[in-house]
């Protein structure tokens, strides 16, 4: 992958219409002749019109968003010609009409859906460009109850969520940071189903967040909390500091953690814990607490950019910097999900953009809404790579001043500046009527130095292929076991991850390997796993594993060793040609 490299994820290969209807070409282009626009922020909105306009694109449009077109010379239809119908009470009701929502919806893939809009005389939309009312703005300022309630969005939602639906025939486009993007598909054919169905995911989760907004303050409203104290619990607030102390009330009963969610936000917030919209679900309650001032880690990472952490955020972000500060060269990690889908190192001869390329390039469609870490200050170079690409969270030590600047025009990005690397310790987990606590794994073990590594099978590794056997063996830490991981170049090129057994996390390494990696449309996607080498997280129960890396090209294997069958797996290695190297140590990572 290059530096500049897109920000459009790969094509995957042909696929099934789950009804049977017709099979369609992940690569299908729907051309855009007709797009619905109604935005609140007029951000970007003048430059989109042009671009549509350029492409003989019809514009339907709303209201303020029309005038805003037309008024930048540009000629656009009024949806009230389209419906034959004004805009009615006080703008609650000016697109929830079949006209507009038969051309939204319409699976155009279907003859009898295409004969419908016809009887009814009804244009289908290619493209529907929306964003919505800015409720969690109002809340957030302080806004009156009946002003709260204006900036509930109901015919926004619908179209989002119509469109996202129908991405088989419809592209949405709910960010105006993506209106570039738009423009540029329009004068190309139109976007792709894959590319259309990443738009509709981005689409999802936008209503989703906005409904969980409403919902956050309708409950509040309940509980007889005013509006001011809402925009605090939806997370207008910034990271706390370091510098937040621990209540010492004698009442404070801290040793049950069900007492640290059943605090009120004020006195959770003199007892040094902050207020995260919900947990790992929207039903769950969640906080965040600093419990060391002096080493506040990411738990009091100053926050530089962008929306409030929420408590996923900071799962992904943790799992993310340790993978990063696992390595001493200069790492970027994308992590998803608790999982990374890409990461690699700088060479000497390289600089952090390239390892940030090399990472994306290992899954660009999966590295979409993830978590960025890296163990080096972030460059102007490597900022402009991450701009085009939708992340969730970006962590660095620091930020060159130009890279924060660009960095900071993508609104949502949280921005984060962690003060020290991660160190080993005690973690804990909890489990029902207990805890476990156990030392961190930090490369702590003897057999974590290549140097005292076994050569089981094979001619030992030459310089370059050792280098990426110690690559893939720290890396292999980061993935959720059953773990086995790929590498190249210093770079992850295959993953499988979090299976139930060793044998499907070779083949879904293999898989990803060979059908994730960047290629000119209509190619076949590159065999990445063909002299790469692979790290397993722990030992290989039987030779099938192996076998399965080893007739997929792979050159080298570094793993644990230890079973009862390990002269199985060293036979097959040996058989093969293959290199193989028992660490006598394992990763598991669950």
């Amino acid at each position: 992958m290059a530096a500049t490299a897109s920000a459009q994820p790969p094509h995957r290969p042909h696929r099934t219409d789950p009804r049977g209807e017709r099979s369609v070409s992940s690569t299908d282009r729907r051309p855009i002749r007709r797009a619905l626009v109604s935005v609140f922020d007029k951000t970007g909105l003048t430059d989109l019109a042009r671009a549509l306009s350029e492409a003989d694109v019809e514009i339907v449009s709303t209201g303020s968003t029309a005038s805003t077109i037309r008024e930048a010379g540009f000629a656009v239809t009024d949806v009230a010609e389209v419906t034959g119908s004004p805009e009615m009470l006080d703008g609650r009701v000016k697109t929830l009409h079949p006209r507009i929502h038969g051309g939204i919806l319409a699976d155009l893939r279907l003859e009898d859906h295409r004969a419908q809009l016809e009887d009814q005389s009804i244009q289908p939309f290619d493209l529907v460009v929306v964003n919505l009312y800015p409720f969690e703005e109002t809340v957030a300022a302080g806004g009156t109850f009946d002003e709260i309630i204006e900036k509930i969005d109901i015919g926004g939602p619908s179209m989002v969520r119509g469109a996202a639906k129908n991405f088989a025939s419809v592209a949405v486009v709910v960010d105006p940071e993506d209106y570039a993007r738009a423009g540029h598909a329009a004068t190309r054919g139109g976007f792709t189903l894959d590319e259309r169905q990443e738009l509709a995911t981005i689409a999802f989760g936008r209503t989703s967040e906005y409904d969980t907004a409403i919902s956050d303050w309708m409950l509040g409203q309940l509980d007889g909390t005013d509006a001011e104290d809402t925009a605090s619990a939806l997370g207008a607030g910034t990271l706390r500091g370091a510098d937040g102390g621990v209540s010492d009330s004698p009442d404070a009963e801290v040793d049950s953690p069900a007492y640290l969610l059943e605090m009120d936000d004020e006195e959770a917030a003199e007892a040094g814990l902050r207020t995260l919209r919900y947990g790992e679900n929207p039903h769950q309650r969640a906080r965040v607490a600093v419990i060391d001032d002096e080493n506040p880690g990411l738990a009091g990472a100053e926050q530089l950019g962008g929306k409030a952490m929420s408590f996923n955020n900071y799962v992904d972000a943790d799992a993310a910097t340790r993978a990063a500060f696992d390595h001493d060269q200069p790492c970027v990690v994308v992590m998803k999900h608790n999982n990374p889908c890409g990461i690699a190192v700088a060479t000497e001869d390289e600089n952090l953009a390239a390892a940030h390329a090399r990472a994306h390039g290992t899954d660009p469609l999966s590295a979409y809404g993830g978590v960025i870490a890296t163990n080096r200050p972030v460059t102007l170079a490597m900022a402009t790579q991450v701009k085009p690409v939708f992340t969730e969270v970006i962590l660095a030590p620091a930020y060159e001043d130009e890279a924060l600047e660009l960095l900071r025009t993508k609104k949502n990005l949280r921005i984060l500046r962690i003060a020290d690397r991660p160190r080993g310790g005690v973690e804990i987990r909890q489990i029902w009527g207990g805890s476990l606590i156990q030392e961190s794994d930090a490369y702590q073990a003897e057999g974590d130095e290549a140097a005292t590594w076994t050569l089981a099978a094979g001619e030992a590794a030459d310089a370059s292929t050792l280098a990426d056997l110690v690559f893939a063996w720290r890396s292999v830490r980061a993935v959720k076991s059953n773990a086995i991981l790929l590498a190249k170049d210093l770079a992850a090129v295959g993953i499988g991850m979090g299976q139930v057994n060793r044998l499907d996390s070779c083949r879904l390494a293999v898989q990803r390997a060979n059908t994730l990696g960047e290629h000119a449309e209509g190619e076949q996607a590159p065999e990445r796993a063909r002299g790469a080498v692979a790290a397993s997280d722990a030992f290989f129960p039987f030779a099938d594993g192996a076998q399965i890396l080893i007739d997929a090209g792979v050159s080298a294997i570094v793993q644990p060793g230890g079973s009862i069958r390990d002269e199985e797996v060293i036979e097959a290695c040996r058989a093969a040609g293959v290199t193989l190297y028992l660490t006598g140590t394992r990763h598991f990572a669950h």
